[in-house]
């Protein structure tokens, strides 16, 4: 994720289908924005037949769920089970719904087009069946607490980084960027209210993510290989406790 506000579909989704009474159309236009309409492939009892996202939403909303987005990367399918590990790592996000019927693992895959004034998007879910997760995933991620708890330590490796590599000093732009990650907050993502903790998280953990992009993009401070090499170990340690905290802030279910 290159902007603070911008929260993979995944993320979008999954809190949408933990939220008791939310408009389905409300939930479709919150993981659309401004993309094409999504098309959804593999739906349980519409296996054979292209579907829309609407229909996703309303089959994985009805009666008691778990829910997770989850946000692997090569090297760490972070819970991801094996049968979706191939194209969730590929695509970098994947939603893991079970339901009385059964779990389900659901991919994005995320086709771009148009120009960098007018970008497009084409979006299909590749959704398959999985054997259940949720103990899998619960102890990747930990709990909620364990994760803001880390995200605290990351944030001063981070900030570090950010600041010995003074990226404002080096990119035009990057004095705008800094800015907008430190005032980035919860309130104008599309997705449902969220509680104290679980917004704290989400938030601390797209800032960290947003931080991690300006310095892995500006090594120009480091001023040998060794501490270039030390740095980028670092921030890979901080991007991965961003994205498991991003992912066990979305872990929740429906009684």
């Amino acid at each position: 994720m290159s902007e603070t506000t911008t929260l993979p579909r995944s993320v979008v989704l999954a809190l949408w289908l933990q939220a008791l009474g939310a408009s389905h159309g409300l939930a479709v236009r919150s993981v659309t924005d401004d993309d094409e309409p999504h098309a959804v492939l593999g739906l349980p009892g519409a296996e054979a037949e292209q579907v829309t996202l609407k229909e996703l939403v309303a089959t994985f909303s009805d009666g008691p769920r778990e829910v997770c987005a989850v946000l692997p990367a090569p090297g760490d399918p972070s819970g991801v089970p094996a049968a979706a590990t191939a194209a969730a790592t590929e695509s970098g996000e994947c939603l893991l719904v079970t339901t009385s019927a059964g779990s389900w693992a659901a991919v994005p895959r995320v086709t771009a087009f148009g120009t960098a004034l007018e970008p497009g998007h084409l979006v299909s879910w590749q959704v398959v069946e999985v054997p259940p997760w949720s103990t899998l995933v619960a102890g990747t991620l930990g709990s909620l607490a364990d994760a803001e708890r880390e995200l605290r330590g990351s944030l001063v490796v981070a900030t570090d980084a950010l600041d010995a590599l003074d990226v404002a000093r080096w990119r035009d732009d990057a004095a705008d960027a800094i800015e907008r990650v430190r005032s980035s907050s919860t309130s104008g993502w599309p997705v449902p209210d969220l509680d104290g903790r679980r917004a704290r998280v989400m938030q601390l953990a797209t800032r960290l993510l947003a931080i991690v992009d300006l310095a892995t993009d500006d090594d120009g401070a480091a001023v040998n290989l060794w501490q270039m090499d030390q740095r980028s170990t670092a921030l890979r340690e901080v991007e991965r406790t961003a994205r498991r905290a991003l992912s066990a802030a979305t872990y929740g279910s429906v009684p």
